[in-house]
């Protein structure tokens, strides 16, 4: 994810790190040659007139960045509804230590506590490679002890398997008389929302937007964008492909960082910063703990993964 101060308007003119330009050169430079190539064979598309009003396309063009508008704030409601499900992990798991380590009603066992809160750290370290099919095996291995590990990875649904884990933990220690029924259910009320959590996520993974409106943008933008030189040719003449492709830039821009937006947890450059949080977390938690943090990786200036 790319974290930078506000830049210079002038420098922001030439930003090329977390654009989207660099993935839209191949289709502007299609589009540039057939621009060219319309200007060179100008006197005989006219000649036949084979050749367009621009009028239409200026109609056309408004309607267009209507589409694109709300197709652009489908997605970003899909990145920030993400982020805030990530924000309420965050505050949830925090939550869940601190009860872990403040309610008991007697002297807390450490191994016993500590292994509570490697398990609260391993749900979003699961979490993430869930939403990015990636293998959590080794992060398993790192927090969990070995026989734990081996059954939440044999499980289909790890999540909601180590959620399953933290609510029998807490169940046994009520049952030992070490909370109490009302601190249990203080905890019960955070598993819930790591449960609705979860859900929430796997909604925003498991539902994209509708293909089928995603396909009919896409066809009219490239459309609108192959026959625009057609009816600019005659008025802009040997200017007609730097309007275009600054015009076309716009439009194909716009879809593509709505695709980007629309799943927030990939890993793109514009993606949520999923590695940075669950280091967060699992700090923010062994400083609870008091336990050694965890080393800070090289940082990027710009980007957080």
């Amino acid at each position: 994810m790319i974290i930078r101060k506000r830049d210079h308007w002038f420098k922001l003119l030439f930003v090329w790190r977390g654009s989207v330009l660099p993935q839209l050169i191949p289709r502007l430079s299609i589009l540039l040659l057939i621009s060219i190539t319309i200007v060179l064979f100008r006197d005989t598309l006219i000649e036949y007139k084979v050749h367009l009003n621009p009028a239409p396309f200026t109609l056309f063009g408004i309607a267009l960045a209507l589409f694109l508008g709300f197709r652009n704030s489908a997605s970003y409601d899909r990145f920030w509804e993400g982020r805030k499900l990530w924000g309420s992990l965050i505050n949830t798991t925090r939550s869940l230590t601190r009860q872990s380590l403040t309610l008991s009603t007697e002297t807390r066992d450490i191994k016993e506590t500590s292994l509570f809160i490697n398990t609260i750290i391993a749900l979003p370290y699961t979490l993430k490679h869930q939403l990015r099919a990636t293998d959590p095996n080794a992060d398993l291995d790192r927090l969990l002890p070995a026989s734990f590990a081996t059954r939440v990875k044999a499980a289909r649904f790890k999540t909601h398997f180590i959620i399953r884990e933290l609510g029998h933990w807490v169940q046994s220690a009520r049952l030992r008389g070490r909370f109490d029924t009302i601190s249990q259910q203080s905890f019960d009320s955070n598993l819930n929302v790591l449960t609705d959590i979860v859900g929430g996520c796997e909604r925003l993974a498991n539902t994209p937007i509708p293909f089928s409106y995603s396909v009919l943008l896409h066809q009219t933008i490239y459309v609108y964008c192959f026959l625009l030189p057609l009816g600019l040719v005659e008025s802009l003449g040997w200017m007609t492909p730097v309007f275009v492709i600054f015009i076309a830039y716009t439009y194909v821009a716009l879809e593509a960082i709505a695709d980007e937006l629309e799943y927030p947890f990939g890993i793109h450059q514009n993606d949520l910063a999923l590695d940075a949080m669950c280091l967060t977390i699992e700090n923010s938690l062994l400083e609870m703990d008091n336990r050694p943090l965890l080393p800070e990786p090289p940082a990027d200036p710009f980007i957080l993964t």
